[in-house]
């Protein structure tokens, strides 16, 4: 259990199939492991905006409760709720674009929107990074809004310790 960190209520709601429960922990720790070079506020833009466009209180608290630790967290949490990304540095503005796009609108992704992240220095792990946590976290909104999990997470919840350990 310790290897998998502690049952959210998240994974609580989805229990009633251990296969399901465990796959989808081990996707979680692959996609939140990748060694890119993203960093951890870029990380947390990718988790808090998915979350905030697809209004899925649950996962966007537990992002906003670590953002608002770190210097600099509260104005991206202003700015990615606006949708303001001109305030933000020129990589954060064109992940935040990216992200935006491949949440709203994913079937109108094309090379474009890769290209404008190389052209924002993003390589290709960094991107492969980026598309894995943002896909991930549509797939998790998704689960959690369509199986009723609407309210904010628990304070409890709310620690880097629920993402399962690469050990």
């Amino acid at each position: 259990a310790r290897k998998l960190g502690r049952p959210t209520e998240f994974t609580q709601l989805g229990s009633l199939d251990a296969e399901v429960v465990h796959a989808r922990l081990v996707l979680y720790r692959a996609s939140e492991n990748v060694p890119s070079r993203l960093t951890v506020v870029q990380g947390l833009l990718i988790s808090y905006l998915t979350s905030v466009l697809n209004a899925t209180p649950h996962c966007a608290a537990l992002a906003r409760t670590v953002l608002q630790r770190l210097d600099g967290g509260e104005a991206l949490i202003v700015a990615l709720d606006r949708r303001d990304y001109a305030s933000l540095d020129p990589s954060d503005a064109a992940l935040a674009t990216y992200v935006e796009k491949l949440t709203l609108r994913p079937g109108e992704m094309n090379q474009d929107d890769i290209a404008a992240l190389r052209g924002h220095g993003f390589d290709d792990l960094e991107i492969l990074d980026a598309n894995n946590q943002c896909a991930h976290l549509n797939y998790t909104n998704r689960v959690a809004n369509g199986l009723g999990l609407l309210t904010e997470a628990a304070m409890e919840e709310r620690t880097r310790d629920r993402v399962p350990s690469g050990d």
